[in-house]
């Protein structure tokens, strides 16, 4: 039976992968392999005086041992960010220089600076334990704060101040009007805490390179193959043509593996150089100090508001810590978003400031929002505090700011523009849903049992399928078979959201064609000519578009056949779920059996872009209950209704949902990557670093509000990111609210339960 669109259907994927007869890297051999290890920095900051690799080189199973001087010799180069925001000094945006294998200097832990090639992994890592690197340790700054004070140890020569970028959106002088006459102000400094992205999957590579083709194939977990394959060849001086990419099954990714790093380059290097094909897996430690991290940052914001508790003005300063080096994507979480905190509120004026500062770190890159949940974290929590000093309640100076939907398009006061969406209708669902108004009598019999409960409220809204007036385009490749077989070729990548599922109910909903004649290729560049990949939510929208104009096309061209089979005019004829009719009458003929008379069948393709972004939107409602002796947290209920437009499968749809929200509170209450202030990573490994478990939260209640956009062909406005973006500011305003009634009104992430202890107790002894 055809799947429909709208129809929650179980993935089709989720058979291989529960019998472990999946297709990850690790599974993946290829003839005659061997084993790449990587020697680190164990210093953050230090010259590099020299690294001695001759007892490597003669150890058991080795065939070479690369160093920073072979990277120079080979010009093997780093990576340029591919948003450049404007220079701290007015001048050229500086990126520093970071070639794969590090020469000269170090400057984080976990910095490359030798790779071992061995025939086994067990030899591999055991020479490079044999290389001995001396390096003069230099003053290292591991915070933003700390690298921007007066005086700070320099990360760049070239930076002075350590001040990468220095970029701002929005009218400053219409906020500071709006400031100097207002009745309230409220300010606040919101530090934003480092996490990583923590794949099931770590990351891992094996490439073959064939010396007489001048080609390579590198099979990489990945959602964007084909930019992967743009971002290796100019760092090893090949065309990116010559580079095949094959990703399969990823355990996760999250937007981190996205783009490649130091390893997957070193890796496709030394693969030429050896003759033979070369593996790379991280261990976990690998991944806590070379994957790309996430969100940290410390904003300052100002909000004005007149006497009846209307937003007037907002303004904010962020300082986030970019690291050493830049990656791919470094300063787009950082500069790209900041849009998203204007919120779902009519706030007229509002002004950002963004002060990047490198610090001897890694790098910053995409997760999981990629900015969102950072702007809806500051937006939201200023809500909050804003109606505690006023003395109106948190709903109600939500209500009183928000859009309706009668002012839709909206321009809000920075950036974006919404094309549709019932905020009000959302909030109001989910207040419901959640039984806001029963909230004080379960405050009441928490208290009897000597608990403290509280409630948080979000209403989260992010820009999916971006740039906003310039969205990517995404390419797919449509072909209906002589045989009835549909094969739809597609550039995007899956790394678990369920693509082959849902896009068989967008094609079966179109076509009446039956799941199993129904083949999605997509994850090779070998096999899909061109494609953009899979990130900020945008598969279903750009994908899906250009799947359906791919289908325009067979049809306008099948309509031809049709008129001609059933005698007629092409302008009598009617297109309907896979049959060609003429219009009035019983007379048809179905779109397989005129491709049945062509021996190639027909073909469409699109490459092109939706006609703009989109803006997904919900409420979260999250109740919590605190044991104030021991300062523990339980989450006890969990509400959401979201606007995601038109959901293509409800259920994949809520299962992002989860997922999301699972990843957005394991940041509220424990998730950190931590450095010492010499730069020592303490959180390497799970014995440090928190993770929350499904017995972390509750069952969560995810329902739907759906306003369809016109700003692609489904109507969709993307759900990958969702839960994350509402997340972050529901928790920590439900645990804030517990302890409202000793005098607290905020606490930082993450909400430990020595932090929340220590609150505590601090507030009893002030009272």
């Amino acid at each position: 039976m055809a799947l429909r669109i709208g129809q929650s259907q179980v993935r089709y994927e989720d058979d291989s992968l529960i019998r472990g007869t999946g297709s990850y890297v690790g599974d993946d051999p290829m003839e005659g392999e061997v084993a790449i290890a990587f020697v680190r920095s164990q210093v953050a900051h230090g010259v590099i005086r020299s690294v001695d690799i001759s007892a490597a080189k003669e150890a058991p199973g080795v065939l070479a041992v690369f160093t920073g001087e072979d990277a120079v010799a080979d010009k093997l180069t780093g990576f340029t960010p591919r948003l450049k925001p404007p220079a701290a000094n007015g001048g050229e945006f500086f990126n520093p220089p970071a070639p794969p294998l590090r020469s000269g200097r170090v400057r984080h832990v976990g910095d490359v600076i030798a790779a071992v090639v061995a025939e086994t992994r067990a030899e591999a890592e055991a020479a490079a334990e044999l290389v001995i690197a001396e390096i003069d340790p230099l003053p290292a700054v591991t915070t933003a704060a700390a690298a921007a004070a007066e005086g700070a140890p320099l990360v760049w020569d070239e930076v002075p101040g350590n001040i990468a970028f220095l970029g701002e959106q929005g009218d400053k002088a219409k906020v500071d009007e709006a400031f100097a006459g207002t009745a309230h102000i409220v300010e606040h400094s919101f530090p934003i805490t480092r996490v990583s992205p923590v794949c099931m999957e770590p990351r891992g590579i094996v490439v073959r390179f064939d010396a007489a083709a001048g080609t390579y194939t590198v099979r990489v977990g990945t959602q964007a193959t084909h930019r992967m394959a743009q971002s290796i060849g100019p760092s090893i001086g090949v065309d990116p043509a010559t580079i095949r990419v094959v990703s399969h099954q990823c355990g996760g990714s999250f937007g981190m593996r996205n783009n490649p790093f130091a390893e997957e380059v070193v890796a496709c290097y030394a693969a030429a150089k050896v003759g033979r094909p070369v593996r790379w897996t991280a261990s976990r430690t690998d991944s806590f100090m070379s994957d790309a991290h996430a969100r940290e940052m410390v904003v300052d914001a100002a909000l004005a508001l007149d006497a009846e508790g209307h937003f007037l003005a907002l303004r904010a300063l962020s300082l986030p810590s970019v690291g050493a080096y830049y990656g791919i994507m470094s300063t787009m979480p950082l500069f790209g978003n900041l849009g998203g905190i204007a919120g779902v509120y009519r706030t007229p004026a509002i002004h950002v400031t963004v002060k990047g500062v490198h610090t001897n770190t890694q790098c910053i890159g995409p997760y999981r929002g990629a900015g969102r949940p950072e702007m809806t974290y500051v937006m939201e929590r200023m809500a909050d505090l804003a109606a505690a000093k006023i003395g109106i309640d948190r709903v109600e100076i939500r209500r009183r700011n928000m859009i309706a939907p009668d002012q839709m398009p909206f321009k809000t006061g920075l950036v974006f523009t919404y094309d549709s969406g019932d905020f009000p209708t959302v909030m109001a669902k989910t207040l419901e849903a959640a039984d806001w108004a029963g909230f004080p009598a379960r405050r009441a019999e928490s208290k009897q049992r000597g608990k403290l409960r509280g409630i948080g409220i979000s209403n989260p809204i992010e820009i999916a399928g971006g740039p906003a007036n310039a969205p990517q385009p995404e390419f797919a490749r449509l072909t209906i078979a002589a045989d009835g077989k549909y094969i739809a070729k597609l550039g995007s990548g899956d790394s678990g959201q369920g693509h082959i599922t849902t896009f068989r109910q967008i094609l079966g909903d179109r076509f009446d064609c039956e799941p199993e004649d129904i083949a999605i290729i997509a994850g090779d560049t070998g096999a899909v000519p061109k494609g953009t990949g899979t990130f900020g939510s945008r598969t279903v929208a750009a994908a899906g578009t250009s799947l359906a104009i791919a289908g325009d096309k067979i049809i306008e061209e099948a309509k031809h056949d049709a008129a001609n089979a059933l005698e007629a005019s092409p302008n009598d004829i009617v297109f309907d779920r896979g049959t060609f009719a003429i219009a009035g009458t019983d007379r048809r003929i179905s779109l397989v059996e005129l491709a049945a008379k062509k021996p190639d069948g027909y073909t469409g393709e699109f490459m092109g872009a939706t006609e703009a972004a989109t803006f997904p939107n919900g409420c979260h409602v999250c109740e919590v209950e605190i044991d104030p002796e021991i300062g523990t947290t339980e989450i006890v209920r969990y509400t959401v209704v979201d606007d995601v437009g038109i959901m293509v499968n409800p259920l994949l749809v809520k299962g992002q949902i989860h997922g999301g929200i699972v990843q957005g509170l394991g940041q509220v209450f424990g998730e950190q990557v931590v450095y010492d202030e010499d730069g020592q990573l303490i959180t390497a490994t799970f014995m440090d670093y928190y993770m929350p478990h499904a017995d972390s939260v509750p069952s969560f209640d995810v329902t739907g509000h759906g306003v369809p956009t016109k700003a692609n062909r489904l109507g969709v406005k993307g759900a990958g990111e969702a839960g994350t973006v509402g997340a972050l500011a529901v928790g920590i305003s439900a645990v804030a609210d517990a302890l409202s009634p000793l005098g607290i009104t905020h606490i930082d992430m993450p909400a430990t339960p020595e932090r929340v202890w220590q609150a505590i107790r601090e507030a009893r002894r002030a009272d």
